[in-house]
């Protein structure tokens, strides 16, 4: 074990000495990606149109090209499906991350090169590796097997053999061969389509397995964990898995089932660290298992740009780099990639926590948030007063989504919540009054609405049956893989639905 050790140090010395490299020198590494992307390119499509070759600089790089949504593109990756090339990329695109479609009802096809796949996903995954031994030399990791809870992959022969599926499906189909003896369950089993049949069967394969880490999004593997607790009569993990150590997680928020996961894997030994991997590029790793900030990679062939959400439904949006960001001010994320997306607004906003390295949070989606009154409510606001108020009345969350209500003659304006319970707390009422309390010390705007109740009442709040949100996820055939249920919508009509599977 110890040889084994120190083979894997010796050839990660030279990736943490990169990894530091852009720690310490972020404009440098980002001005240099940015030469690369637009000198690959340069004689594609794209780059013919917007003349790459002739881009000496940043300015005339955000003069030229415009702010990118998935809806402007939709066409040339049509063309892309259908086997045509060297549109926004020279090398051959074959394969898309079809996206779970939470922000819009319609699938989105994201294109995955070669460039894509290894110098910035699997890249992603060896830096893990990397960071997490480096930060535990002595881990036990590599004694037994990674278990990862991924989606599954399609075939689409529209004129070419051209492939699509979740990313994590692209991903396991991408491996080399000899990741097989160190991950489980076998392939055919992590790409099935049909979530409960795969759900058995991964249960089956990995119950006498030693299993030493886990990788995928928690609600899901929530879900797998309980299954293997229920088959196997176990009373925690540990005692089917003693030498597991390691959950890589990402896709959603951890913090609503972070008590969940302490229960099920109770050991002083289990350690988090949270990733930031999404169709269209992996972006960052949390690196401090005591700071749940991530460390924004930069050398992954992803160019980075920001815009304020204030600024972000102008025509058009001023947008700054990395060097001109400010701490603690959320962002909308546009990225440049070695994927062809060419200043691409991904839908995502973060803000920053730290500049020396760049880290960040992530904290809700461009289209996910509650909006109705002039509250400006987003999901981060969201997930940290429902922890707040999880963890004064000793309730667990499995699920849950908010709207708002409207105002009417007889009725004031107010947020609807519809919550699925783990753990319900003995008031709900209390539950309530914390929510509301913590939503007004997150969000000064919220707490001016809520004033005197002029403008917003406290939330409402109606308990989802059990395996209401499940169900839900299930009719819309999207269980499993990156698929989640929308936290935050501006309109009813997600919860309208899901009221009326309620009664």
């Amino acid at each position: 074990m110890a040889l084994i050790n120190s083979l894997v140090s010796w050839l990660n010395t030279k990736r943490l000495s990169q990894i530091d490299f852009f720690k310490n020198h972020p404009i440098d590494t980002q001005r240099e990606i940015l030469n690369q992307l637009l000198g690959h390119a340069e004689n594609t499509e794209w780059g013919k149109k917007y003349d790459f070759k002739s881009i000496q600089s940043l300015a005339t790089f955000q003069e030229r090209l415009p702010v990118q949504s998935y809806e402007d593109i939709q066409d040339s990756i049509g063309r892309l499906r259908k086997g045509e090339q060297n549109i926004f990329w020279p090398s051959e695109i074959k394969w898309f991350a079809k996206s779970s479609g939470t922000t819009n009802s319609k699938s989105k096809f994201i294109p995955v090169s070669k460039e894509a796949l290894e110098d910035c996903h699997f890249r992603g995954g060896k830096d893990i590796l990397a960071i997490y031994t480096s930060l535990f030399p002595e881990t036990g990791i590599f004694r037994g097997k990674g278990l990862t809870l991924g989606g599954s992959h399609q075939i689409n022969n529209v004129k070419n053999d051209s492939y699509y599926g979740d990313l994590s499906a692209i991903l396991i189909q991408n491996l080399p061969f000899w990741a097989d003896f160190i991950r489980t369950p076998d392939t055919s089993i992590v790409l099935m389509d049909e979530w409960e049949e795969k759900l058995e069967k991964m249960t089956e394969a990995t119950l006498n397995e030693n299993v030493t880490s886990l990788s995928g999004v928690p609600s899901w593997f929530l879900v797998l964990l309980k299954n293997i607790l229920k088959v196997s009569g176990k009373s925690n993990i540990h005692e089917i898995w003693p030498n597991l150590e390691l959950f890589v997680h990402g896709g959603v928020n951890f913090t609503p089932y972070r008590a969940q996961f302490k229960e099920m894997l109770p050991s002083a030994q289990m350690n988090y660290l949270e990733t930031y991997n999404a169709s269209e590029g992996f972006f960052g790793i949390q690196d401090n298992p005591l700071d749940d900030s991530m460390l924004l990679m930069l050398d992954y062939g992803i160019y980075y740009e920001f815009i304020k959400l204030e600024d972000l439904n102008k025509e058009y949006p001023k947008t700054i780099s990395l060097e001109d960001i400010e701490l603690h001010k959320n962002y909308a994320l546009l990225i440049t990639t070695n994927g062809g997306l060419w200043r691409y607004l991904i839908g995502d906003t973060i803000y920053f926590t730290s500049k020396k390295p760049f880290k960040f949070k992530i904290s809700g989606r461009t289209k996910l948030f509650i909006n109705a009154f002039g509250e400006e409510l987003i999901i981060d606001n969201a997930e940290k007063a429902m922890q707040i108020a999880c963890d004064k009345t000793h309730a667990i969350i499995k699920d849950y989504t908010a709207a708002p209500i409207f105002m009417d003659k007889n009725q004031k304006g107010a947020h609807q919540w519809l919550i699925e319970f783990e753990n319900p707390p003995q008031n709900i009422d209390e539950f309530n009054f914390v929510l509301d309390n913590a939503l007004m010390s997150l969000n000064s705007d919220y707490e001016a609405k809520r004033y005197k109740n002029i403008t917003l009442e406290k939330p409402h709040i109606t308990i989802a049956k059990a395996g209401l949100f499940y169900s839900w996820l299930k009719r819309k055939g999207k269980l499993g893989g990156q698929n989640k249920v929308p936290r935050l919508s501006n309109n009813r009509e997600l919860i309208e639905e899901l009221l009326t599977e309620n009664h």
